[in-house]
């Protein structure tokens, strides 16, 4: 299955389906407590309603003082038997006005006999007086209908029961449960995409860095998590750490891959360099072992020969051991030293060798720098060598120390022949050698090693027929 494949495969159990379950499972939950909490906020105040007008007539009523006989014959009460009493057509009336004897059988009043209604209260009351000394209204069941009760004694003995019928509130309370439940059902489902909308988006950064990854432990190194339009801030801080990290993961790869190519080139350019001095010095020996070389003068021909291969050898060699040493950061011997006078003793040195040519000085005074003095004086001895070697005798050099900016720079410039931009830029790589010259290629390297073991840098400037200028740049303490 391709990465494009699962990137549109989420389940119940993916950080996109676990997020949108978790808002829809606390809006569920948090539609539930609201609708409880209102239902049964709106079914207390209804009720109370209800049974304050009870309440309101059971007071009335009992603070009259009336007998039955009395209720029976008042004109007053006239309002009462349109209001209160019910049909015998009708078996659950809205309110039910009966009166009970003490044994709970319902009496005639107003000269009615008790309907079906009034009979079914009377029985649904067992024991009138509980209701009275009650300090509210109770439910009860009439015909199948919920009805809030209560009652006041007669002054005579009798008990007068009120109930009013709460079935419309309860109708009205089922309705707004089901509406509510219609309206939550249409919230999580609208929540439940939006959820999904917003998670998806919101996780596209994530998928594009998994998508990068990939792409990266394909082999391409050069792949970065994009920017999104509307990043979170720890989705973008993430993106910047993992970016970061890609870029010393590739660098690394680079370096490593280079510095395996430099040792495979080095590797075989120094084997090619001590095969050579090996070739020439078996092949004195095979030409002595076969008794070719008869004569004196041969014989110590040879003999020179092969003594100049293996010096050749013993300076390859230890060359070579110069820069393992440097590629492993050695401590050098830092003291102060006199940058000045190592450029006038290198200088003194090449007149010695070639003096012919011309040397010119710029090193007055003392230059003090913390630095390994055996070698900076090898730095100034390969530059030397390099201008001894590569230049013509007539071509003259330059020499000068200066101190600027917090840092010593020794130059060291010859009038030969340059080099070209291409040989510039190799002119550190190791056994690098213009053209056919001589050496082993590992003076500048050497050089560029020692600089860069006192935290310096060297650079040069050239150009076809404009000579060669080294620039050595040392950290002035």
């Amino acid at each position: 299955m391709s990465l494009r494949d699962r990137r549109h495969r989420h389940g119940v159990h993916s950080l996109r389906g676990k997020l949108t379950l978790a808002n829809v499972g606390l809006l569920a939950v948090g539609i539930v407590v609201a609708t409880t909490v209102s239902i049964m906020g709106m079914r207390l105040y209804l009720l109370d309603q209800v049974d304050s007008e009870l309440l309101k007539m059971r007071t009335s009523l009992g603070s009259s003082g009336l007998t039955l006989r009395q209720v029976d014959s008042v004109t007053a009460l006239g309002v009462v038997r349109e209001r209160i009493t019910p049909a015998e057509s009708d078996p659950t009336p809205d309110s039910i006005f009966t009166v009970v004897d003490t044994k709970g059988d319902a009496l005639t009043v107003f000269d009615m006999k008790p309907t079906g209604a009034q009979r079914a209260l009377a029985a649904a009351v067992p024991d009138p007086r509980a209701l009275v000394a009650a300090p509210g209204p109770r439910d009860v069941d009439v015909h199948g209908a919920a009805y809030r009760v209560t009652a006041t004694r007669l002054a005579d003995g009798p008990y007068i029961l009120l109930a009013t019928s709460t079935e419309l509130l309860h109708k009205g309370i089922a309705k707004a449960l089901r509406l509510d439940f219609a309206i939550g059902t249409l919230l999580l489902a609208l929540l439940c995409c939006l959820t999904m909308y917003s998670v998806r988006r919101r996780l596209l950064p994530l998928e594009d860095m998994v998508e990068t990854s990939s792409a990266i432990a394909e082999g391409d190194l050069t792949r970065r998590v994009p920017s999104s339009h509307h990043p979170t801030q720890e989705v973008e801080q993430l993106r910047l750490a993992l970016n970061s990290m890609l870029h010393q993961v590739e660098t690394a790869y680079r370096t490593r891959e280079h510095s395996a190519a430099q040792l495979r080139r080095f590797v075989a350019d120094a084997s090619h360099e001590l095969r050579t001095p090996l070739a020439a010095i078996r092949g004195y020996l095979q030409l002595y072992d076969q008794g070719m070389l008869s004569e004196p003068g041969e014989r110590r021909r040879a003999w020179d020969r092969m003594h100049g291969e293996v010096d050749r050898m013993g300076r390859l060699v230890d060359e070579l051991l110069l820069l393992a040493r440097l590629d492993q950061r050695p401590e050098l011997r830092f003291r102060h030293v006199d940058v000045s006078r190592l450029v006038r003793d290198a200088a003194e040195d090449l007149r010695a060798q070639q003096p012919e040519r011309r040397v010119d000085v710029s090193a007055d005074g003392a230059v003090l720098v913390r630095a390994d003095e055996s070698g900076l004086r090898q730095v100034l001895g390969n530059l030397l060598a390099n201008v001894r070697v590569h230049t013509p005798v007539g071509a003259a050099v330059r020499l000068g120390v200066e101190r600027a900016d917090g840092a010593v720079r020794v130059c060291v410039a010859d009038e030969g022949p340059g080099l070209t931009d291409e040989d510039a830029a190799r002119i550190f790589d190791r056994f690098f050698r213009v053209g056919s010259g001589e050496g082993s290629g590992l003076g500048m390297a050497i050089v560029q090693g020692v600089v860069e073991a006192h935290g310096g840098e060297v650079y040069v400037r050239t150009a076809p027929g404009e000579g060669l200028a080294v620039t050595v740049t040392l950290r002035s303490d």
